[in-house]
């Protein structure tokens, strides 16, 4: 993997360690030689929307008790669109890079031989998964399962 690539990677981790609503996975935690690692993006949301970054209106208390136990990474650039920004999040690249410039009819295809940051995960003995939108390819070899993920529950197509 290019040295950039995994820095890059690296610096979009948000790790979380031991934190779980249900009492049983903090058992499957502690055994684990890895920290969780959870990464949220949301579509249409600024910086400024979240409680825990002083918006007086907007009540967001479960994200605000992960935002206080974490590490937080605030400087990355999205693109206008939501697929372009995704696969620069699961690549650590430009999104033109990755053959993902915009949403068009939900039809976005991400280039099949980039390394995407589950591969890197699972590479690394994690167990990997998806849920919400994917909107980077739907069919072989585009699919998230085909790129890194071990478990997929997904949007699928685009808009």
């Amino acid at each position: 993997m290019p040295r950039s690539m995994a820095g890059t990677l690296t610096s979009l981790l948000v790790a979380l360690a031991g934190l779980s609503p249900v009492p049983t996975y903090r058992c499957v935690l502690a055994a684990s030689r890895h920290p969780s690692v959870i990464l949220i993006m949301t579509d249409d949301q600024g910086y400024g929307d979240l409680a825990c970054h002083g918006n007086p209106q907007i009540k967001t208390p479960v994200m605000d008790r992960l935002y206080a136990q974490s590490v937080r990474l605030t400087n990355y650039h999205v693109d206008p669109t939501c697929s372009p920004t995704r696969s620069a999040l699961m690549t650590g690249r430009y999104s033109t890079r990755t053959g993902v410039w915009h949403t068009i009819m939900g039809r976005s295809i991400m280039a099949p031989e980039e390394v995407t940051i589950a591969e890197v995960f699972a590479a690394a003995g994690y167990r990997t998964a998806i849920f919400g939108k994917w909107h980077l390819g739907d069919n072989y070899p585009c699919r998230p399962q085909d790129q890194g993920f071990h478990e997929v529950l997904i949007h699928g197509g685009g808009g």
